[in-house]
């Protein structure tokens, strides 16, 4: 959908959003693109810690900052939506207690450490007339949607292999929730970057009909997995072969297509997230765009020729929130695309023979 025709009712009075969480979910990938886009207004932000209250009260002066869900959802009258960017573990919860308050939710992924949680969200939310759906925003990442074009338009002819990777090297990690939950509790990097991995592969070759998986924890300082492969057999066909670590010295390609008649390679991460963590604004001029320096390659080995790269646009996704919100329309991300996503980790983590930890 082009951005035009993602526009909401002009002059209606904006939604109005709170965001629970405001490290890297709420500060980077929230807050700045419900501000950005004049369908919403960004009233409240849940958050305890000194350092992001302070930060918070500077970048959004005009919400209220407050403490606690609790005291977030004893004023719901007061808001239309609320964004949950809390620690995965919390995220069932967070969810029922803002349905319950009457709210509208947009929660990250995981959407839950269940299939079956997950579902009990969805009915729920159905029952009392709520809308609810998933951050899955890599779906707006500039290479996924070059890479989407391309399959699409046949320029690779049938594909046969997909292969995709998120890798970093950080050998000593850092301290945070994500480091320090169980699989238990969502944590690991399967749950964090696979729920990405594996939602685009499903996006472009549908439902996984078997599959293989490794999943190791390599970090003594970790609580769950940090270094995964996982080989899909989609039952359109296609294979997909996904990396994900914090322990690779060296990278692979971000991309590697193999079709019959064409392969298509890109390398590195969208330029979304590290813009906005440096500062930029969704509405500075060339944000998203990818240098040309970096775009992919098509084509047949030493005959490839490089492509652009589309513009990355997780703005996308609120814009198409509101026409939801306000229209009817669909909602950005399906839930139930979140639950099938959350069934194949839990047959990844069954495959592995390492369980539930």
């Amino acid at each position: 959908m082009t951005d035009a025709a993602a526009r909401s009712h002009p002059g209606s009075a904006p939604i109005r959003s709170a965001v629970i969480g405001f490290g890297t979910s709420g500060r980077v990938f929230h807050a700045p693109f419900l501000t950005a886009n004049p369908d919403f207004s960004l009233d409240a932000i849940v958050t305890r810690d000194p350092g992001r209250r302070a930060a918070a009260e500077v970048r959004h002066p005009d919400a209220r900052v407050v403490d606690t869900p609790d005291e977030l959802f004893a004023d719901a009258a007061r808001f239309d939506l609320v964004v949950i960017g809390s620690p995965s573990g919390t995220h069932v919860a967070m969810t029922d207690a803002a349905l319950d308050a009457g709210l509208d939710v947009v929660v990250d992924k995981p959407f839950a450490v269940t299939a079956d949680e997950g579902r009990a969200l969805i009915a729920k939310a159905e029952r009392l007339g709520r809308r609810l759906t998933v951050f899955q925003n890599r779906r707006w990442d500039g290479d996924f949607r070059t890479l989407r074009g391309l399959i699409a338009e046949g320029r690779l002819g049938d594909i046969r292999r997909f292969e995709s990777r998120f890798e970093w090297w950080k050998p000593e990690p850092s301290a945070s929730w994500k480091t320090e939950a169980s699989v238990a509790e969502g944590g690991g990097i399967l749950y964090d970057l696979g729920a990405h991995l594996i939602d685009q592969a499903v996006q472009l070759f549908g439902p996984v009909g078997d599959l293989y998986a490794e999943i190791n924890r390599r970090r003594a300082d970790t609580a769950a997995d940090d270094d995964v492969f996982l080989a899909l057999q989609h039952r359109s066909g296609v294979t997909s072969h996904l990396w994900m670590s914090a322990v690779a010295p060296q990278f692979g390609p971000r991309f590697r297509v193999l079709g019959s008649t064409a392969g298509y390679t890109s390398w590195g991460l969208d330029v979304q997230e590290p813009s906005l963590i440096a500062g930029a604004q969704p509405t500075d001029p060339g944000f998203g765009e990818t240098p040309e320096a970096r775009w992919g390659t098509l084509g047949v080995d030493a005959h490839s020729t490089t492509v652009p790269t589309e513009r990355g646009d997780y703005g996308e996704f609120y814009r198409l929130l509101a026409l939801a919100i306000r229209g009817g329309g669909p909602m950005p991300v399906d839930p139930t695309d979140a639950v099938d996503v959350l069934e194949v980790i839990e047959r990844a983590f069954a495959a592995s023979d390492r369980g539930h930890s």
